[in-house]
């Protein structure tokens, strides 16, 4: 009998080799492709990962949802857990998989749950206002 199994993920929690800080961002944060506001919010939270640039994480409540679609891909990380895509189609192929969000987060970054962040080359801003 033949079985076939995934191998085991590392899960690893973050600390001094590996720091990573999340808060409530008090800026409303837009974002934008073309003349559109995919998300418009006040309740962003700004993750801050060992040498990567901070990244803000938008309620899922605050984004246009519809003009996203959910993709196939998916990826790994051992700080965060499974991480889902969605593409923004209004952007052409730039906005291919160009929003992510980790549904069932680690314990450690739990509060990134119902979060959605989106690569800036995906779309056209990602501005911070008072």
């Amino acid at each position: 009998m033949e079985t076939s199994s995934k191998p085991a993920r590392r899960v690893l929690t973050p600390g001094p080799d590996h720091p990573i800080f999340i808060e409530p961002n008090p800026r409303r944060v837009r974002i934008t492709v073309g003349a559109t506001a995919l998300a418009d919010s006040r309740g962003a939270l700004t993750l801050r990962e060992a040498g990567y640039l901070p990244v803000q994480y938008i309620p899922r409540q605050d984004v246009s949802m519809q003009m996203l679609e959910r993709s196939d891909h998916q990826t790994y990380c051992p700080y965060k857990g499974e991480c889902s895509y969605f593409s923004i189609p209004s952007a052409g192929e730039r906005g291919r998989n160009a929003v992510w969000t980790y549904e069932a987060p680690f314990a450690a970054v739990s509060t990134i749950k119902d979060y959605l962040a989106f690569y800036p080359q995906g779309v056209d801003s990602i501005t911070e206002e008072p």
